[in-house]
């Protein structure tokens, strides 16, 4: 698949190569780096150094998404990452935010972001759709589910990114403007997370570019019986078995390494 994936102003070639997205987490909590990098300076200093590594978007989160965390107000949310939005704005780089409401999703927008990154895939706040359309930006719809259980997992994701993209459309998102990620790790045990990266390639049916978050998530370290700060090999293992099987975008902590081990794998297969 080779088309121009649209994000406002910018485009990413999709089928060309694997494009790298370094996550920049400006909470106190998240589950890997959480209060490492969450004041201005110290943000501006890891995004600046994920780009001179090889990111192509940068993901800026304001609300942890790990098990068990504690959601905060679309207020809270913003007073974290308002300011970086606006100075990385100013940046020659795309700006993703990854944020589940729309009022933050509006205000990233309005200062110049160019991606939403939504870990309900538009399917829990009514208002996102209409806010990503109106300023034609890009859009992460991400598999999610409050309970990991499934009668048939490859079908109902694809049913739930079925259901995502009807809202999407109907509120004036374009197709092109689209990408999905199967959420590894969200409402998945290990099985199911192990399956969907083995069967990662059945998801090319929806004709959308693929994202794929796997950056030393639990179920590397439950496989390896790793901490969180020693998976980045199995971390490299799910990059390169994402890219073989469709990932056109990998989500990761470690810019330098997996964008590497990207480029090897492109080599390789592209």
């Amino acid at each position: 698949m080779a088309y121009m994936l649209k994000l406002r102003n910018k485009e990413l070639e999709i089928g060309k190569r694997t494009y790298i997205m370094g996550i920049l987490n400006m909470t106190p909590d998240s589950f890997s780096d959480g209060g490492k990098y969450n004041t201005l300076e110290k943000g501006m200093e890891r995004a600046l150094k994920m780009m001179e590594d090889g990111a192509d978007i940068i993901d800026v989160g304001g609300e942890s998404s790990r098990p068990g965390y504690e959601p905060v107000t679309a207020e809270e949310e913003l007073s974290r990452i308002n300011d970086i939005v606006k100075k990385l704005c100013e940046v020659d780089t795309i700006i993703s935010i990854d944020t589940m409401k729309s009022k933050v999703a509006y205000e990233c927008l309005k200062n110049g972001a160019h991606i939403i990154n939504d870990i309900w895939g538009l399917q829990r706040d009514p208002d996102m759709a209409k806010v990503v359309a109106d300023y034609g930006a890009g859009v992460v719809i991400m598999h999610n589910k409050e309970v990991a259980e499934y009668h048939d997992l490859l079908q109902e994701v694809i049913s739930f990114f079925e259901k995502s993209i009807d809202i999407a459309l109907k509120a004036g998102i374009k197709k092109e403007n689209i990408m999905i990620d199967p959420g590894i790790g969200f409402g998945k045990t290990l099985e199911h997370n192990l399956t969907l990266m083995k069967r990662l390639d059945e998801l090319k049916i929806l004709g959308l570019p693929i994202l794929l978050g796997t950056s030393r998530k639990s179920m590397i370290g439950r496989v390896l019986n790793l901490d969180v700060n020693e998976r980045m090999e199995g971390t490299a293992a799910t990059v390169v078995v994402g890219i073989v099987k469709g990932a056109d975008i990998v989500r990761v902590h470690d810019v330098k390494e997996m964008w590497r081990v990207a480029r090897m794998t492109d080599a390789m297969i592209r």
